[in-house]
């Protein structure tokens, strides 16, 4: 399992683990670490590779000039971009720039190093580490501004500079303030996987991440509440079909949306929850109710009124609208004993109305919210800033607020439980910035809960299902430009039956 660790939780795992170590013996382990990540990307013959070292004035440079270091020992020609520490440095890294200047390196000042005009094959980013606070300013911001101009690799230690290794924003970009930070194409990060490094802004700039444990005794990780998503948290739920089972073992979903004008929403949705196993869907219309869909006819288009919303599993949002009538079921269907999904246009009318908030909370029956940024933003009574600057402590409240299950969409979906458990998804690309993408998602989970499965599990194995499903078409050139959300739906399915396949052997 992956777990992911908040800056605080890995400054209390280095103290108790170098109270019992040698003093500087993290830091040379980092440095080493750090200088293995960065032989990984050079070209074979090491001696012709030119290196560009971003030392900064704290304990992150330091690990940086002890890689500068050991790669200047393998043969690398080495150039060191060093700021001195504003107050006494540590022991540890004095003895590191001690070693760097007894290398061959090269030390430069950002002014006389030619960054633009050499051919570089990497550069290392040690600038600022976990604890940086303020935007980069000054000469250091137009030194990342330079670094990512360049054309060539980036590998960030820790975290990449600027970007806030607890949320994944980047530091003092929110409110439309003018953050940078480091672009890098691979991040060895120290000690323990960081949230910061896989949403929000993280996996643009982060790129591949790998985590150096520094050979930390496993005593001193305490168990922690935030993961990444694996496979491993819903396999025991994949399990193969019976022979001796029938429509009515796999369970009835039913998409109530469809205001006029916006019948697309619950049929993207509908078509979903039957792709992906449901035994019976049915489509129900806050208005106009279509006779059939005749792209999908397995499908049962009714009139939302009058059907009886106790007898499935309820996906309520896509296209439903915001009208009296609207509010008037998603009242009925809140009221009633079924495992509810609540998305799209359902979320906004709860934003809107507390009456329905607190009946959402008191439901004995499961509940899954997939709000984007903008409707739990609604939900919260919050900017979509403010969800975006802390995605897992968004995802936290609204799951502890409703008692549900929270997938907060976007780059990095979380996943959150009212018990403070929560999830972030490395599945997904740029494909799903597309309409109609969620309305899948909403029927794909719909369908899980329909076939028994519990709402935590419905909700991660959705999530990694309908991001697999969009990396897979990109990686066979179907995307990201132009996927359209009807396309994912044959691909959850193959992904579905492959995971399937491969977990009941």
């Amino acid at each position: 399992m992956n777990p992911l660790y908040s800056v605080t939780e890995i400054r209390a795992i280095e103290q108790a683990a170098a109270a019992s170590l040698p003093a500087g013996a993290l830091m040379q382990r980092a440095g080493q670490a750090s200088a293995n990540a960065a032989l990984d990307l050079l070209p074979i013959a090491t001696a012709h590779a030119k290196v560009l070292v971003l030392a900064g004035p704290g304990d992150n440079g330091g690990d940086a000039l002890e890689a500068a270091a050991h790669l200047s020992h393998a043969g690398a020609q080495v150039t060191i971009i060093y700021y001195a520490p504003q107050a006494a440095s540590s022991l540890e890294r004095a003895n590191a720039l001690e070693r760097a200047r007894m290398s061959d390196a090269r030390f430069r000042s950002a002014a006389d190093a030619e960054i633009g005009s050499t051919e570089w094959n990497l550069v290392i980013d040690g600038l600022f580490g976990i604890g940086l606070k303020r935007p980069l300013a000054g000469d250091v911001r137009e030194l990342v501004l330079a670094i990512n101009a360049l054309r060539c690799q980036v590998l960030a230690l820790d975290v990449p500079s600027g970007l806030d290794a607890d949320t994944g924003a980047v530091v003092g970009a929110a409110g439309g303030a003018d953050g940078v930070a480091v672009h890098a194409s691979h991040t060895v990060t120290f000690i323990g996987d960081k949230p910061g490094l896989h949403t929000c802004d993280g996996r643009d700039y982060a790129g591949l991440v790998e985590v150096a444990r520094l050979e930390i005794d496993a005593s001193h990780f305490a168990p922690v509440q935030l993961h990444l998503n694996d496979v491993k948290f819903f396999s025991r739920h994949l399990r193969a079909r019976r022979q001796n089972s029938h429509k009515g073992s796999y369970g009835d979903v039913a998409v109530i949306g469809g205001a006029r004008g916006m019948s697309g929403a619950p049929l993207l949705a509908a078509r979903a929850a039957l792709n992906s196993g449901a035994g019976r869907v049915y489509a129900l219309f806050a208005e106009d109710p279509l006779p059939c869909d005749s792209g999908q006819p397995e499908l049962m288009c009714r009139a939302a009124d009058g059907f009886d919303l106790n007898r499935a599993t309820l996906v309520i949002g896509p296209g439903l609208g915001a009208s009296d009538h609207a509010t008037a079921l998603l009242t009925r269907a809140i009221a009633c004993d079924s495992a509810l999904l609540a998305d799209a246009d359902a979320l906004n009318l709860l934003a809107a109305d507390p009456g329905l908030q607190s009946a959402l909370a008191k439901r004995h029956a499961a509940v899954v919210l997939t709000p984007h940024p903008r409707e739990a933003a609604r939900l919260l009574g919050v900017g979509s800033g403010a969800v975006q600057a802390d995605r897992v402590g968004a995802a936290r409240s609204l799951a502890a607020r409703f008692q549900a299950c929270v997938v907060l969409k976007g780059s990095g979906t979380v996943i959150a439980a009212p018990n403070g458990d929560a999830v972030v998804n490395t599945t997904g690309n740029p494909a799903l910035a597309t309409a109609g993408t969620g309305d899948v998602l909403a029927g794909l989970c719909g369908s899980l809960l329909a076939q028994g499965w519990p709402q935590w599990e419905a909700a991660l194995a959705a999530v990694w299902l309908h991001g697999m499903a969009a990396d897979v078409l990109v990686t066979d050139g179907a995307g990201p430009i132009g996927l359209t959300a009807s396309e994912l739906i044959p691909a959850i399915r193959v992904a579905l039956n492959r995971m399937v396949q491969h977990h009941s052997h």
